[in-house]
């Protein structure tokens, strides 16, 4: 075969290849939103990259992710933080707790923080957070979801935010759902978190998000369900 036929063959070949890998990985399944475009996304097999800010404890690659360690010398919990302007977004990460009493995944506003999902071994939570920068404000536990999460063991956690809902979606099966007018703000980033010994990260995804136009019948079934 000739050269040029080579070449010929070669060429739509790579190009197939440019274009699946730019694609990215697939979405998660969701509930609220419509993932749209992969925004960022970092494997965490390695020290923190100059996207993230990491202000407390210790980071470091451990057991193919980043864990988190809480140094007690500086009485607060191990905090990560990747700036990223956003107002609706898809987050999906994998976690595992070791030894950790507790982790989360924050979101925060110019002004203060806004919301969270709480995880720790008899659970996971979602939440309005307590602080805000602009005058008094409370807390807000939209819901608490009971479930054994075991040590040691990976587990993938998907986070939805649209306008003034989000909904956190654990392994695939269990879902805690949250609403108020607070959450529909503009975010400048997200957070991770660690409180006790250490909590290993993998695997995250950022995608922008709208809302699924079959949310309205969707929302009818699942917020029923949450209250019994």
């Amino acid at each position: 075969m000739s050269r040029s036929r080579l070449l010929a063959l070669a060429i739509p070949l790579l190009t197939v290849a440019a274009v699946t890998a730019s694609d990215g990985p697939a979405p998660p399944k969701t509930h609220l939103a419509e993932p749209g475009k992969l925004v960022f996304r970092d494997d965490m097999t390695g020290l923190p990259g100059k996207e993230w800010k990491a202000s407390k404890g210790k980071w470091a690659p451990a057991d193919g992710g980043l864990r988190g360690s809480e140094v007690k010398a500086e009485m607060h919990a191990a905090v990560l933080r990747r700036d990223l302007p956003f107002r609706d977004v898809v987050i999906q990460y994998s976690f595992k707790l070791d030894g950790a009493n507790a982790t989360a995944l924050g979101f925060n506003k110019a002004k203060g923080h806004l919301s969270r999902v709480n995880i720790n071994k008899n659970g996971f939570s979602v939440r309005k957070h307590d602080s805000d920068k602009d005058g008094p404000d409370k807390p807000v536990e939209f819901e608490a979801k009971k479930v054994a999460i075991e040590p040691g063991a990976w587990h993938t956690l998907v986070v939805e935010l649209v306008g003034k809902e989000m909904v956190a979606t654990l392994d695939g099966t269990h879902v805690a759902y949250g609403g108020h007018d607070a959450l529909d703000a503009e975010k400048v980033n997200f957070v991770l978190t660690v409180a006790g010994e250490s909590a290993t990260f993998k695997d995250l995804r950022v995608w922008e998000a709208t809302p699924k136009k079959d949310w309205d019948a969707a929302k009818a079934k699942l917020v029923p369900a949450r209250k019994k």
